[in-house]
């Protein structure tokens, strides 16, 4: 998923889905229903230009084009970056739907609250070199690399 919101300005919401669709004659497990019942908001603006969108609706909209080419594994790098705290509970109950329909997620972010809720699994890198493998559990007591690498 583009860090960038990647989306074409010009091209309205509906628009920019269609690009994200599989091939013709494939169908994937999501559709343009799934994705305007996930993001009401973006089945209000179906037929706006995506570059009037807010931050968070082009959030919304990149991520529900990379749904529809049907993906197994989504890399999300810091999916929070610059978004309203309301934006950024719903980004984690939108990722929580992906886990539930079964696609894997690799997740970069800072925002430990949404990573930890989350995830099966946490890494932590430190100096370009993984410092901590493990599962949320035993990031949360592991008081070392909390200290060190996590806390401010």
């Amino acid at each position: 998923m583009p860090e960038n919101r990647d989306i074409f300005p010009k091209l309205t919401v509906y628009q920019n889905l269609m690009l994200g669709q599989k091939k013709s004659g494939q169908k994937g497990r999501w559709s343009f229903d799934d994705m305007y019942q996930m993001f009401p908001r973006l089945k209000e603006r179906q037929h706006t230009e995506a570059g009037v969108l807010s931050g968070g609706e082009q959030q919304m909209l990149t991520l529900c084009r990379t749904l529809m080419g049907d993906p197994e594994l989504i890399i999300i790098d810091e999916p929070t970056e610059g978004l309203a705290p309301k934006i950024v509970e719903l980004v984690g109950e939108y990722l929580k739907t992906l886990k539930s329909r079964g696609v894997s997620v690799l997740l970069i972010e800072q925002k430990l609250t949404i990573a930890m809720a989350i995830s099966d699994r946490a890494l932590v890198m430190g100096h370009g070199s993984i410092v901590f493998r493990g599962t949320p559990d035993s990031l949360r007591a592991d008081a070392y690399i909390r200290k060190e690498w996590l806390e401010v």
